[in-house]
């Protein structure tokens, strides 16, 4: 597996720590991005919203998105710069982890399947 694989969450969120584990068990070299720490560009969150869909990239179950206006809310209904600024602002409201693969796939969350069928050799 190459070096471009590319998770991205936060260290706490224990569906990524999961992902990072199954990764490091099979040996599949990969970079991880923390949200927290280095956060995540426009350009990222437009090539997620494409490649996944904007509905399934945003998080609207967790307590992120319950502590946002209304107002809020709405502006996220489509992406936007405004939307991708509030983004920006909240990582949390991403949904963990997105993983780029080398393949050039982007995943949201942690299903072993989906991980299998993207890192080739490996079970």
């Amino acid at each position: 597996m190459g070096m471009n694989l590319k998770l991205f969450g936060i260290v706490q969120c224990d569906t990524v720590k999961r992902a990072r584990e199954w990764l490091s068990q099979r040996g599949v070299v990969h970079e991880f991005v923390d949200f927290k720490k280095h956060g995540v560009s426009e350009q990222s969150l437009a090539f997620w919203a494409q490649a996944v869909g904007w509905d399934r990239l945003i998080n609207r179950r967790g307590t992120t998105w319950r502590g946002l206006s209304a107002a809020d809310q709405a502006l996220l209904q489509a992406p936007s710069q405004t939307a991708f600024a509030l983004v920006q602002a909240h990582t949390s409201l991403i949904k963990r982890p997105v993983v780029e693969w080398p393949d050039g796939a982007v995943t949201l969350g942690m299903d072993e399947a989906v991980f299998a069928a993207h890192s080739p050799g490996v079970s």
